[in-house]
């Protein structure tokens, strides 16, 4: 988290059209802040030794590429990333284990990617064996829970947030999931 309260995940860089821009105003105000920050040598963060860490009482995050379960008000017990950004799946993909939310939909849902030679790591809740990782078309290997594959949703914008619940947007439906790998529909 930046100074200012935005989350700093890894996100692809793509072009994004004007009908998105205006939203993504107040982010990009507040990476600007952090790079100024980092220029003039005021940092806004600072790595702590997990074994340190754990001595002084600082919270360490998982990788955002850890799927973990979390209770999210009014859904219950549902899939989350490493960071506890809620995670959905988009039901045109009907379990294929291979996405087809690409390019525009990409932007507002973003695929949850694991980096080469990871595997995403099955938290708190979490069955291992139904994780797993499709290739995409832009080369990135996306997390898949039961066959669906994971995306978090451009506007939740803190953990346990579910905003992207049962939208029908961008071509289709988008779920929140649990974690016996079924997306709750309520």
């Amino acid at each position: 988290m930046t100074p200012a309260g935005h989350r700093c995940d890894f996100v692809e860089q793509r072009e994004v059209p004007p009908s998105l821009r205006a939203s993504l105003r107040r982010p990009a105000r507040a990476l600007a802040a952090v790079a100024i920050c980092a220029a003039l040598g005021a940092g806004t963060a600072a790595y702590v030794e997990p074994a340190a860490a754990a001595r002084r009482g600082v919270q360490q995050h998982s990788p955002v590429y850890e799927v973990r379960t979390r209770n999210v008000s009014g859904l219950g017990t549902v899939l989350v990333n490493g960071k506890g950004f809620t995670v959905y799946v988009f039901l045109r993909d009907k379990r294929s284990s291979k996405s087809t939310c690409t390019d525009i939909c990409a932007v507002a849902w973003p695929p949850l990617v694991v980096p080469r030679g990871d595997k995403p790591i099955a938290g708190p809740g979490v069955k291992p064996s139904m994780l797993g990782t499709t290739n995409r078309s832009d080369g990135t290997r996306q997390i898949t829970y039961n066959g669906w594959p994971l995306y978090l949703w451009a506007n939740d914008d803190q953990p346990g947030q579910a905003s992207g619940q049962g939208l029908n947007n961008l071509g289709g439906l988008w779920y929140v999931i649990g974690a016996r790998g079924i997306p709750i529909r309520s």
